[in-house]
């Protein structure tokens, strides 16, 4: 399966199969797809090492071990990993905004900004560079950038006209917190912020580079790509929608960003054509799956367990993977998406590619 080569991600035939039914379980998953992947940090012909991962996603759907690589070494401390990027990520984000007047504005964009989460965006960033063999500090503006936009869309999304919810990451919305128009504002200025930031803070980088980044993170971002996909969402709430067109509102509403954070981070990296064609394909798959596994937590988890509202997509009857594929299709869907992002990694050198096979892993098993 060359998802995404050599076709538009939204004609991904997985997704064209009768939806009742949903896609066959491939007999043979040439990942481990959806289990926990213990990928050494040194690599030698030797035979990987896999173990279970005790998650409710699609453990279920596998049936037998799996070869994912040829490793040895020394375990890879994933959890260490994504807690000493997370810090370094709300260090640089904490200085990017200091509290200044108008203080309003200032503590509604810190209110958000800080406000948690898990980092995956940025930390995809740092390590898609570090990947491509640039240091993690090249990156380190640019994955702040992507966080602010994340953070400008979700406050957007929270907002009354839009999605109309009380709750994200266990705290009121931002517009609950403090009024409707403090929160647009809110946004606005995170939005705006993030590319001034790339150009100002990136330092030892070429500015062609730089560019190419303000670039790919703009169109991630604009009426091609995120906004894109929330309009035609708004647009079809309520409607019968196709395979087809919901995996075009999820593509560009969802992991359009996602794939802007990887592949900026392997621009900023210094990485050839090849290696950021790559990275593209590995962000496309994992982009898609955050929103497929996302639409299975929304109705498998609590609102207390999720840190924001559950049950959401039922009540506004949206169009979701469960809902058109049965919740067994789209595990079924994650888990081949979980092979193909991995199928891309394969080109790189397995130790410097642990942080990305790990993070398609954490997306796929993550329970908020």
């Amino acid at each position: 399966m060359a998802l995404f080569a050599t076709i538009r991600s939204y004609e991904h035939p997985a997704l064209h199969r009768n939806p009742i039914t949903g896609p066959k379980c491939p007999t043979r998953n040439p990942i481990g797809s959806l289990r926990s992947i213990i990928i050494p940090m040194k690599t030698k012909s030797m035979v990987v090492h896999t173990q279970v991962a005790d998650s409710s996603l699609v453990q279920p759907l596998l049936s037998e071990e799996v070869v994912i690589t040829k490793t040895t070494g020394p375990l890879f401390e994933f959890k260490e990993y994504m807690a000493t990027k997370a810090k370094k990520v709300d260090k640089a984000l904490n200085e990017a905004v200091p509290l200044q007047y108008p203080k309003k504005i200032h503590r509604a964009m810190r209110y958000s900004l800080l406000a948690g989460g898990k980092r995956v965006r940025p930390v995809l960033c740092m390590a898609s560079c570090e990947l491509v063999g640039g240091d993690e500090s090249l990156a380190i503006p640019t994955a702040c950038a992507v966080e602010m936009v994340h953070t400008m869309s979700l406050i957007h999304d929270d907002l009354p006209c839009m999605d109309n919810d009380d709750l994200r990451r266990g705290k009121p919305t931002n517009h609950k917190a403090f009024d409707e128009q403090t929160a647009i504002l809110a946004g606005d200025a995170l939005l705006s912020l993030a590319f001034e930031h790339i150009a100002a803070k990136t330092t030892n980088v070429s500015p062609e580079r730089v560019v190419r980044t303000i670039v790919e993170l703009g169109s991630a971002v604009g009426s091609l790509g995120l906004v894109a996909g929330q309009m035609v969402d708004i647009h079809n709430e309520g409607k019968e929608v196709t395979l087809r067109e919901l995996e075009y509102i999820h593509v560009h509403k969802t992991a359009k960003l996602l794939e802007a954070s990887v592949v900026c981070g392997a621009i900023m990296g210094g990485g050839s054509e090849i290696e950021v064609g790559k990275m593209r394909k590995y962000a496309r798959c994992i982009g898609l799956l955050f929103q497929v596994v996302d639409d299975i937590l929304d109705v498998t988890k609590s609102s207390e367990e999720l840190g924001k509202t559950a049950g959401k997509d039922l009540v506004t009857d949206k169009a979701t993977y469960p809902k058109l594929m049965g919740i067994d299709g789209a595990k079924i869907f994650a888990a081949e998406l979980v092979a193909q992002a991995v199928e891309e990694l394969a080109y790189f050198d397995a130790a410097k590619a642990a942080p990305l096979y790990y993070l398609a892993n954490y997306i796929a098993n993550r329970q908020t």
